[in-house]
């Protein structure tokens, strides 16, 4: 798969709830699986919630990411991570997708977001269920598997878990959201925006 990485509606019923700041390192008790770039053992972490159905977080995704990974991820100054905040059952689906074709792989996770995000009209305003065939097959799933993992409540519970944990705890409640070293950042933010935050922590002596 030769891809790159890269209004809030909460769906109830399905396990999704809807809804400050808390510490950058807390963790949804249910995540099994934490994707995460840059540099594990920064003393900065940038946390973002997302859902994929999300216009502006394609957006950002598209815009601002490329300048952020630049200046800071790849550079190894911040430990970033991306976590799951589905505005819908669509986005659901997406993320279950993402996980099931990435597995353990963070890199591998990464580059299908990022086609999500890039192809998000195809498969969020057409046929859904046939779009997701198409890039799962692209990553390399079969379509019995494919259709296995669509269907795996387990794993719709532990994402929907996740988002509950963000609404309720952390007050997330619309997308993108963003957390720097606990501190919130609402919204399709630019990279001056990230900069002001990020720059005095690493300046800070440890």
């Amino acid at each position: 798969m030769k891809i790159s990485r890269r209004s809030s509606v909460l769906l109830m019923g399905a396990a999704f709830v809807g809804a400050g700041s808390a510490f950058a390192a807390d963790k949804p008790p249910a995540v099994y699986q934490e994707y995460v770039q840059g540099n594990p053992k920064s003393k900065v972490t940038v946390i973002e919630y997302a859902s994929l159905t999300c216009s502006h977080c394609a957006a950002f995704n598209e815009q601002v990411f490329p300048k952020l990974n630049a200046a800071y991820i790849d550079t190894g100054k911040i430990r970033y991570v991306f976590r799951e905040f589905p505005l819908d059952i669509k986005a659901a689906a997406g993320s279950m997708l993402s996980r099931c074709i990435a597995k353990d792989d963070a890199g591998k996770f990464f580059a299908v977001t990022d086609l999500l995000f890039k192809q998000q009209a195809e498969w969020v305003l057409k046929d859904t269920t046939d779009q997701l065939k198409r890039i799962g097959k692209m990553g390399g799933l079969s379509n019995d598997e494919i259709e296995a993992c669509l269907k795996d409540q387990a794993l719709l519970d532990k994402i929907a878990a996740d988002q509950k944990y963000a609404s309720e705890v952390l007050k997330v409640n619309g997308t993108p959201t963003f957390f720097i070293n606990g501190d919130m950042l609402r919204g399709e933010a630019s990279l001056a925006e990230f900069a002001k935050k990020i720059d005095p922590l690493l300046a800070k002596k440890s």
